[in-house]
């Protein structure tokens, strides 16, 4: 569960705006790795199209930097995006309206067929810790307010 703390504490603020992505699980995974050694992108927000499917995963980790390696993860499942937008490094992840984590990246070992979506939580979770089904609503909405990367900015 989230805390009322800055999800990701010493980062600026600077983006306006942006309204929520949507989506629906599609598949559900139950597995966890301890050494699944994922590769963290350095891009702190992505761009997403209607109709792309993505993989869910949870860590603990709390490495933002550029390539940090991630290997304790969850596997909640893939999701399917409802409509095009911005899905930002910070935004709280809801599983059927449920504040589950924060996006903490992306790692991009799959291109071009999806992107893992890291989800920063307490600890690794799955889909069958959180009872996922297909169907079952995600949202990616925006911190408050907005967060940024880049340090010393007024």
């Amino acid at each position: 569960m989230l805390s009322s703390a800055d999800p990701l504490p010493g980062l600026l603020r600077e983006d306006g705006p942006k309204r929520t992505v949507h989506g629906l699980i599609v598949k559900v995974l139950v597995h966890r790795r301890e050494n699944r050694g994922m590769t963290l992108e350095p891009h702190a927000s992505r761009c997403v199209r209607a109709g792309e499917v993505h993989e869910l995963v949870t860590t603990d980790h709390h490495e933002t930097a550029p390539g940090a390696r991630i290997d304790r993860v969850g596997f909640l499942g893939f999701v399917e995006l409802d409509r095009g937008g911005v899905i930002d490094r910070g935004d709280t992840v809801r599983i059927a309206g449920r504040a589950v984590g924060t996006v903490l990246g992306f790692d991009a070992c799959h291109l071009p067929n999806h992107y893992n979506i890291l989800i920063r939580t307490e600890t690794p979770l799955t889909g069958a810790d959180l009872a996922l089904t297909p169907e079952t609503p995600v949202s990616f909405e925006q911190a408050t307010p907005p967060l940024c990367l880049v340090k010393g900015l007024p």
